[in-house]
């Protein structure tokens, strides 16, 4: 697919820096200099953590509430993993917990710094994995741009330094890491993560069960893929966030809007070289427009603020894209899905947004956040192609459902 960086000119309102106007093209061009767009593929993974004890159910969570199934599970040194397909083409998902709740990583240290995130821990998503064709060579030239890279010893989990794979240390702006490989993840015993665990038969039992729900109600076939990955970030540091990801992968700044009535901006980065963004989903991050300290003095809502104050900085939501079109007469595809959903059980923030008739446009909601994984997971339909990524007035309503939510209370301040 043929794009031209240098030309392309960021959609939306939000109004950007001189320092990020001078550094967005210079990064471009350094991206090719270097040798690095030609090294780094597309996302060939997600990665996130839970509790010891959640394992089995996040993965349950995750047949009911997404297209991922289980491949294959592993018991590593200190980790156990579970690795999860939806469709070859699309990133692979591996969900790992610690052997014992004891582990200490960056993971609990950077939780328990927060009100809302301390009582789990090891809960927290991690990043992504992207396929790279050279680690070696890569490494080299990401260190002499001052990335810094796990090596073995450094990490507590050494996952983080497994042959076939470079893991960035955290971001300092996300708190997220960015991941490389070579290896095949539809090859999972490729992967080196230990020895290969089976489910019990009462474990596969239970996933059957769930996957013969999503079957049975037929909103499986339903859920297409990840859409994008949004990550809350400190006002501060938004344009560092964004300036930082665009180093380190293929990707372009899309745009950015302001959603005033938030106090927000929603800023989108994607890959250029896939044909559908499930291939290699957007990477969205979020800000509040003024820092909670100033934004005292107008009192506006902050609820990307505040969930950054009390969850720390990192991904709020994963959201599935629902295929586009009618379920019955009258009803969008996203409706049916929410409303099964709901009847299962399945606690969502608000009613579905947006309105999809004759033109194109968006429809979508998110759910209450995850016990298990403290993330939302965001329902999508991208009704006649809309291609627009989002619309303001949608995001407006679920950063407020979500900011309900998300609240925290201390002494006098109720955020």
């Amino acid at each position: 697919m043929s794009f031209d960086l240098m030309s392309y000119q960021p959609r939306g309102d939000k109004k950007n820096s001189d320092f990020f106007a001078e550094y967005l093209p210079k990064i471009y061009e350094r991206r090719t200099s270097s040798g690095l767009a030609d090294l780094v593929g597309p996302m060939k993974a997600i990665v996130m953590q839970v509790e010891r004890d959640a394992l089995f159910d996040t993965l349950v969570g995750l047949y009911v509430m997404t297209p991922y199934r289980h491949t294959a599970s592993y018991l590593g040194q200190t980790h156990k993993f579970a690795i999860l397909h939806s469709q070859p083409q699309f990133p692979a998902l591996i969900v790992m917990a610690p052997l014992s709740d004891a582990f200490e990583d960056f993971i609990s240290r950077v939780n328990r710094m927060y009100p809302l995130a301390r009582g789990t821990p090891q809960t927290r998503y991690v990043g992504e994995i992207y396929g790279a064709s050279d680690l070696d060579t890569l490494t080299r030239t990401l260190e002499d741009q001052n990335i810094r890279f796990e090596y073995s010893g450094e990490t507590e989990n050494p996952f983080y330094s497994a042959q076939g794979f470079r893991f960035t240390t955290p971001s300092d702006f996300t708190c997220n890491r960015i991941g490389y490989s070579s290896l095949d993840f539809n090859d999972t015993d490729s992967l080196g993560l230990g020895e290969r665990v089976l489910l019990s038969d009462e474990e596969q039992a239970r996933l059957d069960q769930a996957a013969g729900f999503g079957q049975d109600s037929k909103i499986a076939p339903l859920m297409l893929g990840i859409d994008h990955l949004a990550t809350r970030i400190l006002a501060g540091e938004r344009e560092d966030a964004i300036l930082e990801f665009l180093t380190m992968v293929p990707y372009y700044f899309w745009g950015a809007y302001n959603i005033f009535d938030m106090n927000s901006s929603t800023n989108v980065n994607r890959n250029p070289t896939v044909d559908d963004d499930k291939k290699s989903p957007a990477k969205v991050f979020t800000a509040n427009n003024t820092p909670s300290f100033v934004n005292s003095f107008a009192k506006l809502p902050m609820p990307t603020e505040d969930f950054v104050r009390n969850f720390g900085r990192r991904l709020h939501h994963m959201a599935v894209e629902i295929q586009d079109g009618d379920h019955n007469a009258g009803e969008k595809n996203v409706d049916f899905v929410v409303n099964t959903l709901k009847d299962k059980g399945v606690p969502f923030l608000a009613h579905v947004v947006g309105e999809c008739k004759d033109d194109p446009n968006l429809k979508q909601i998110f759910s209450k956040h995850s016990k298990n994984t403290l993330l939302i997971t965001e329902y999508i339909e991208r009704c006649h192609k809309y291609d627009g990524f989002f619309t303001k007035d949608n995001v407006a309503a679920l950063t407020a459902a979500a900011g309900q939510d998300e609240q925290y209370q201390h002494g006098q301040v109720f955020d």
